[in-house]
C-alpha cells in the first residue's frame, strides 16, 4: 500500500516542525483533510482523528476566546494516537496547549507560511497522487486525438509496431511494454511510463528506439488519462467477432471499468488505422453519436415496415 508520512509533507512543502517530532513517521492513510472548527467548539462525537488536521486563522481566533481549562481540554482531545499530524497555516503561532498535548501524544505539529485555502489544495493534490491505488499492465499507451488508448495483447502480436505507426501519423506515445496505472479522483485511471523506459519503443528485429529523439518532443507525453482499451489477438477462425459494434465489453482495472474493443490481427490489416478509427468512433459515442445503434434502429424500422406491407398485402 502507498504510504505518506508527516516527514514527507515537511520535506515536500518546506514545513517547520514545531512539536511531536517523534511522530513524524506516522502513516497518513487518507487524502481527506479536516479543519477542526467544530471540534474547537467542543463537539468531538464525529472527530475524524485519522485525517490530517489543518488549523488556520479562523480556528485559532475562536480558540483564543476559550477559557484556559477549555483550551487544554480541546487540544488534549485533538491530539490522539490516531492523528497523523497537525498543520498550522499562515505562519501563525502554535498555542502552548497544542504544543504540550502534541509532545505528550507524539503528534507532529508543523507550520506553513501559505494561506489555509491554498495549503489545503496543495496537500490534497499531493496526497491523492501519492495515496492513489496503482497497478502495472503489460501493454502500450498512446494518446490518439486526446483519447488515452491502452493497447493490450500477447507478446509479439504487434502492439509496439502499431504504436510506432500511430506516432508516425502524429499521435503521441505515453508508455511501451509496461504501463503504470494510478486510480485518481474516484474512477479516473491515469497511465504513465516507468522512468527507465520512458520515451522508448521496442521493435522486434530493430531493437530499442527513442521516440522523442527520432520524432521530437511533440511525439511523447509523460502521462495520460485512459479512456479506452483495445485488445489485439491473433485471428481465430472459430471465434465470432462483433461486426456491428453493438456489444460494449468492459475491462476492469483496479476499481474502474473502461470500454474494451477486441481487434483480431491477421496479415493485411492496417492496425494503426483501425485503432485510430476506434478512438475517433469512441469520441463520437461520448458526444452522443452511436453509428451502430443508429444503423440497428434503421434496420429495425425497415423490417417492421416490410412486415406491415406484407400484412396489408
Amino acid at each position: 500500500m502507498p504510504k505518506v508520512t508527516a516527514n514527507d509533507l515537511a520535506s515536500q512543502f518546506n514545513l517547520e516542525v514545531l512539536a511531536g517530532e517523534e511522530g513524524v513517521y506516522r502513516a497518513i492513510t487518507t487524502s481527506d483533510i479536516s479543519r477542526p472548527g467544530i471540534e474547537m467548539a467542543g463537539f468531538f462525537t464525529y472527530y475524524p482523528a485519522k485525517r490530517l488536521q489543518l488549523i488556520g486563522r479562523t480556528e485559532l481566533s475562536f480558540f483564543q476566546q476559550l477559557s484556559p481549562d477549555e483550551k487544554k481540554e480541546r487540544m488534549s482531545k485533538l491530539c490522539t494516537y490516531d492523528t497523523p499530524g497537525i498543520i498550522i497555516s499562515r505562519g501563525l503561532i502554535a498555542p502552548p496547549e497544542l504544543v504540550e498535548s502534541a509532545e505528550n501524544m507524539a503528534v507532529p505539529v508543523m507550520r506553513a507560511d501559505v494561506t489555509t485555502t491554498r495549503l489545503s489544495s496543495q496537500l490534497t493534490n499531493f496526497l491523492e497522487a501519492r495515496l492513489a491505488k496503482s497497478t502495472a499492465v503489460h501493454g502500450v499507451l498512446v494518446d490518439i486525438y486526446g483519447i488515452g488508448v491502452l493497447l493490450t495483447g500477447a507478446s509479439g502480436v504487434g502492439k509496439s509496431e502499431t504504436a510506432l505507426d500511430l506516432v508516425r501519423r502524429g499521435h503521441r506515445l505515453v508508455a511501451d511494454d509496461s504501463v503504470e496505472i494510478f486510480q485518481q479522483h474516484g474512477d479516473t485511471l491515469v497511465g504513465s511510463s516507468p522512468e527507465l523506459i520512458r520515451h522508448l519503443l521496442e521493435i522486434r528485429g530493430l531493437g530499442i528506439i527513442d521516440v522523442m529523439t527520432l520524432f521530437g518532443a511533440g511525439a511523447v507525453r509523460p502521462f495520460k488519462r485512459i479512456g479506452l482499451t483495445i485488445h489485439l489477438e491473433l485471428w481465430d477462425e472459430n471465434k465470432a467477432y462483433d461486426r456491428l459494434g453493438l456489444e460494449e465489453a468492459k475491462l476492469q482495472i483496479i476499481d474502474t471499468e473502461i470500454p474494451k474493443y477486441t481487434i483480431p490481427v491477421r496479415p493485411g490489416r492496417n492496425l494503426a488505422v483501425i485503432v485510430e478509427v476506434a478512438a475517433m468512433n469512441f469520441r463520437l459515442k461520448r458526444m452522443g453519436i452511436n453509428t451502430a445503434k443508429q444503423f440497428s434502429d434503421r434496420l429495425t424500422d425497415v423490417i417492421e415496415e416490410g412486415d406491415r406491407d406484407d400484412f396489408y398485402g
